[in-house]
């Protein structure tokens, strides 16, 4: 095998959407390279993630407590060499891994190249064009180890067969929409005024399951479950592995450019994309996705978008670009895809 190497250390802590889309890439390697084997490194609360994916497993990185800091860094890299890791691939390349780096000096140990400058000019006006996807700088990363990853042709897993507590709460439909309104910053997330004109629309002739996270989002997501017939919220009742089981059924997935748009995606469910302040020339587009199942901001109005990479950042008149689509847009998207 290149370069004799027979067990690969991945590293991807966090967050959700980033370490679920190093799922697409991780089977494409089990698939191409069954001869060797796969430690994940990451959060235990992303083990689902890599179920089911052959000669993969997930090594806990608790980096809240028992491997917090320098020394707890230092008590995870003597953990992790007892497992025999030939090579590492970094797929995240912050601190912390910076100092698993000097711990593992002695092994083959390769980063992602996040490509901060092309990104920098992207959001700066320099360029508006295509940068690589993070999929592809995740599979370079293998490259460099000399284990060539081919994303062209992904398998995709099967749908899978629902636990009894997930069939109670979904009930009878014929097409199953997931809807996920949120996400990590505002000037990416579409107004739920907005949104339940577009649900009020679709539960007419479909099921709708809400997706979100955090108190304050399961309060917003029970009021829509309230005011319509056909809509229930699963935010708050369920694991990440029953989600993962629901989400594997959709017939397609609505989300904005946050994490539940790549878990759909490392599924192979059709996902319908909202951009507000960001936008797909990034990198950051679900995965295997057609480039025609996004709806975007209007850049004729908001001509700096993207105005920063996570949407974290926009000029001021910029916070409501996502506006500018509208509820009739995504219902006729929804009507193409299906």
């Amino acid at each position: 095998m290149p370069n004799g190497f027979k067990h690969i250390l991945v590293i991807r802590l966090s967050a959700m959407g980033d370490v679920a889309m190093t799922v697409p890439v991780i089977r494409a390697f089990s698939e191409q390279h069954p001869e060797v084997k796969i430690t994940i490194l990451t959060r235990s609360f992303f083990k689902p993630f890599f179920e089911g994916i052959n000669n993969v497993s997930v090594y806990e990185a608790d980096v809240r407590d028992r491997h917090k800091g320098v020394l707890g860094l230092r008590k995870l890299s003597k953990e992790l060499k007892a497992l025999q890791i030939d090579a590492v691939a970094d797929l995240h390349n912050v601190l912390r891994t910076k100092i698993l780096k000097f711990y593992f000096k002695n092994t083959a140990f390769f980063q992602i190249d996040k490509g901060r400058k092309e990104k920098k000019d992207l959001i700066t006006g320099k360029h508006f064009k295509q940068l690589k996807t993070t999929h592809q700088r995740y599979a370079d990363v293998f490259e460099k180890l000399g284990l060539e990853v081919d994303l062209s042709n992904p398998i995709f897993p099967s749908k899978t067969a629902l636990n009894s507590k997930c069939k109670d709460l979904l009930g009878d439909y014929d097409s199953l929409i997931g809807i996920a309104p949120f996400a990590a910053f505002e000037g990416k997330s579409y107004p739920l005024s907005l949104m339940i004109e577009a649900i009020e629309i679709l539960e007419k002739t479909h099921k709708i399951v809400l997706f979100g996270g955090g108190q304050q989002e399961i309060d917003q997501l029970n009021s829509i479950e309230t005011k319509c017939s056909n809509v229930i919220n699963l935010a708050g009742k369920l694991t990440l592995t029953e989600e993962i089981e629901i989400i594997s059924n959709l017939n397609i997935m609505i989300s904005m450019d946050s994490g539940n748009a790549h878990v759909a995606a490392m599924l192979g469910v059709k996902v319908l994309t909202l951009w507000g302040v960001t936008h797909p020339f990034a990198g950051f587009y679900p995965f295997h996705q057609n480039p025609d199942n996004a709806l975007l901001a209007d850049r004729g109005i908001y001509e700096r978008i993207p105005t920063s990479v996570y949407g974290n950042k926009y000029p001021i008149g910029y916070k409501n670009a996502i506006d500018t689509i509208r509820p009739h847009d995504i219902i006729s998207k929804v009507n193409d895809l299906l």
